[in-house]
C-alpha cells in the first residue's frame, strides 16, 4: 500500500508539472526573439497559431492573399498587445513568397521559425473525377509553393544558427471524409472520436508553438496528430 501511494504521488507531481508547462506558467516566453512568418494566417488555424507564437514572445509575420484580410487580423492581434505585422502573400507567386521573406528580414533582422498553413482543396469527390487542372492548382500549392518558401528561408534561419519549420496539413491525408452539414452528421463524426467533440483553431496552436521552441530541438521529421482520437494511420 505504501508504495503504491509514491507511485501515484508521483504520478501526481509529474502531472502537474505537465500541466504547467502546457499552461505557460513554467516557462514564460518560450519564443522569445524569434521570427516567425505564418501563411494564411489571417482566419481559423492559421490564425490561432499566429496568435499563441506572438502570446509565445514571437515577432509574427502573418499574411494572405487579400490586404484587407491581412489588415483586420493584425490590428485584431495588435489590439491585445501582440508583436504582429503582416503583408499579402499568394503563395502560389514567386514574388509574394519573396516579399514575405523579405517583410520579415526588413523588419525583424531575419527568419527563424516558418509555419507553412496555405493550401487548397478544390474538389470534394471522386478521385476519378479529378481533372489535370485541379491537381496542377493542388501540387503548386501544396507541395511546390511549401518546398519552394522553405528554400528561400533556409539561408536567412542558417544566418541565426537554426531554425523550425512546421507544415500544416489535413488528417484527411490518412482518412479521407465526405463533405457534411447539419447537426445529426455532426453528432455521427463524434461518435467515431475518442474525445468526442470536434476541433477548434485553438487545439492546433499549442502543439506548433512547443515544436518551434527550445524544449522540442530534438524532434525533426516528425508527424503529429491533432484529431481527437480520429482514426490517422495508412
Amino acid at each position: 500500500m505504501q508504495k503504491t501511494g509514491l507511485v501515484l504521488s508521483a504520478c501526481a507531481r509529474t502531472w502537474k508539472s505537465v500541466q504547467m508547462a502546457s499552461s505557460g506558467v513554467a516557462r514564460r516566453n518560450p519564443l522569445e526573439n524569434k521570427v516567425a512568418l505564418v501563411t494564411a494566417s489571417t482566419d481559423g488555424i492559421g490564425l490561432a497559431i499566429a496568435q499563441r507564437l506572438a502570446q509565445d514572445g514571437a515577432r509574427v509575420v502573418l499574411s494572405s492573399r487579400k490586404q484587407e484580410n491581412v489588415d483586420r487580423a493584425v490590428a485584431a492581434l495588435q489590439g491585445e498587445g501582440l508583436s504582429v505585422t503582416g503583408t499579402v502573400c499568394h503563395v502560389g507567386k514567386a514574388e509574394d513568397r519573396e516579399r514575405l521573406v523579405a517583410t520579415a528580414v526588413k523588419l525583424h533582422g531575419g527568419v527563424d521559425i516558418l509555419i507553412s498553413n496555405a493550401a487548397v482543396n478544390p474538389v470534394f469527390g471522386n478521385i476519378m473525377d479529378v481533372t489535370e487542372e485541379v491537381w496542377d492548382k493542388v501540387l503548386d500549392i501544396n507541395v511546390k509553393a511549401t518546398a519552394l518558401l522553405t528554400k528561400a528561408v533556409v539561408p536567412e534561419m542558417e544566418k541565426r544558427g537554426g531554425g523550425s519549420v512546421v507544415i500544416v496539413a489535413s488528417i484527411g491525408a490518412y482518412s479521407p471524409f465526405p463533405l457534411w452539414m447539419g447537426k445529426e452528421r455532426e453528432e455521427s463524426i463524434k461518435e467515431t472520436m475518442q474525445i468526442r467533440r470536434l476541433g477548434k483553431p485553438e487545439d492546433c496552436a499549442g502543439i506548433v508553438s512547443f515544436l518551434c521552441s527550445e524544449d522540442a530541438s530534438y524532434i525533426t521529421g516528425e508527424t503529429v496528430v491533432v484529431g481527437g482520437g480520429t482514426p490517422s494511420r495508412l
